[in-house]
């Protein structure tokens, strides 16, 4: 995943924090050829978004690959996520995407109905790629339309992550089961008896907003365009303006201020929700202790989360299917390659990788418990369509939720923009 705000957009921008330096390895680019050399071997192209961290992992993993099939070579190249997915555009429009790439959900349909994915499914029948041996439920995350367009290599749900000191000086204890009501209500005690804000930006992250409408039985995304209304996005967004004004939420100008690092880990803010796997940030940022919360809810019991995941594509342009096949299969599926990642990208997907990676640091551990119990509970769902043009959508919500934030427009005017935009990224 680990891959709303765009809760996945925003914090990979600033967990990676980052430069798009390539630790000295090639560049994508094919150099005119199919990528086969004279003794034999094939050379594919591999691009993922990510912080150096991250590339380290990789290429280890790339290493054992190369040395079990010789005749493949990898040639690689990482970005951060936004330099990634300009660079990706413009390959895939000029018809030479990389042969296997990191990939989200939010972006299947959109590059699917451009014919840039390849459907891996028929990899899977020639035997190159195993589809078996996955956590329950998580490769629907990369199924479009009965196509399989991705693998996933690990898993993530949406999580609150808290700041425990700060929590603990208010007196909240956040237990399974909680409202929302519950939970507006801990944001005003945090702040009148800390000073702090409680959350840092709730009203802004689109899969959050998405969970929230899944309990009220609507959906952020229905296959091909918005499961809501205009009045739907008014309360949301005018509640959370009002809990901003009142200092329950931290400014978004802070927000900014705070930028690439977190108001939660920079002290100004005492929860934030994001993907679970995400938490490993807070420790590395902050001084303080954090951990993991429940997921309000309305009823006390559907919380609408759902598993999502980072997952490999390949390139319905490449021309060598086969052993792109290969490479997937061995990056989700082999036990050293799940060592060597652990859960840089989500807690791994395949059943091989999750029981040989044991993780030793209590925050690992506490994500891997918090998924396992989140599992146990059985309100995990099917994850909400994303049509094409998500992407598109979900840097709009982004946008307009902090210029609300930050008094550069009404609730109306960015309730009206949204749905306009929204609209136009659909038809394009």
């Amino acid at each position: 995943m680990g891959t709303g705000t765009n809760v996945e957009r925003r914090t990979v921008l600033k967990a990676a924090g980052v430069s798009a330096v390539t630790l000295g390895l090639a560049a994508t680019g094919c150099g005119g050829n199919d990528g086969t050399s004279a003794d034999g071997s094939v050379t594919i192209r591999y691009s993922w978004w990510g912080a150096e961290e991250r590339a380290k992992k990789i290429n280890q993993s790339i290493a054992l690959f190369e040395k079990k099939y010789p005749k493949i070579k990898v040639k690689t190249d990482f970005q951060t996520y936004l330099s990634f997915w300009e660079k990706f555009q413009t390959q895939a429009a000029g018809g030479n995407p990389p042969d296997v790439f990191q990939n989200a959900v939010g972006f299947l349909r959109k590059y699917d109905k451009r014919g840039v994915l390849l459907d891996l499914n028929s990899q899977v029948k020639a035997g190159n790629l195993s589809l078996n041996h996955f956590r329950a439920g998580v490769t629907k995350v990369g199924e479009v339309d009965g196509k399989q367009l991705g693998v996933p290599v690990g898993s993530n749900t949406m999580a609150l992550v808290i700041d425990k000191k700060v929590f603990q000086k208010a007196g909240v204890d956040p237990q399974t089961g909680w409202t929302w009501d519950e939970y507006f209500k801990a944001l005003k005690t945090i702040h009148d008896k800390t000073k702090v804000p409680g959350d840092t930006g709730y009203f802004g992250i689109m899969y959050l907003y998405d969970l929230y409408l899944r309990q009220n039985g609507k959906a952020f995304y229905t296959a091909d365009g918005l499961g809501f209304d205009k009045a739907d996005l008014t309360e949301w967004w005018q509640d959370g303006y009002n809990r901003i004004k009142a200092g329950l939420v931290t400014d978004p100008k802070v927000v900014a201020q705070d930028t690439p690092k977190s108001s939660l880990s920079a002290g100004h803010g005492a929860s934030e929700f994001t993907w679970d796997n995400f938490t490993v940030r807070y420790s590395a940022e902050g001084s303080s202790t954090y951990g993991l919360a429940p997921i309000p809810t309305m009823d006390g019991k559907h919380t609408g989360q759902y598993l999502a995941s980072l997952m490999l594509s390949g390139s319905a342009h490449t021309s060598h299917p086969k052993e792109v096949a290969q490479f997937i299969d061995f990056m989700v599926h082999d036990p050293e390659v799940g060592k060597i990642m652990g859960y840089d990208r989500g807690i791994l997907a395949s059943t091989e990788q999750y029981a040989a990676f044991q993780p030793t640091d209590a925050v690992s551990k506490e994500i891997a418990q918090y998924e396992a119990d989140t599992a146990k509970a059985g309100v995990l769902g099917t994850i909400t369509p994303h049509p094409s043009g998500a992407d598109t959508v979900e840097a709009s919500f982004l946008r307009l939720a902090g210029d609300l934030g930050q008094g550069k427009t009404k609730v109306a005017d960015a309730v009206k923009q949204f749905f306009t935009e929204s609209e136009t990224a659909f038809q394009a």
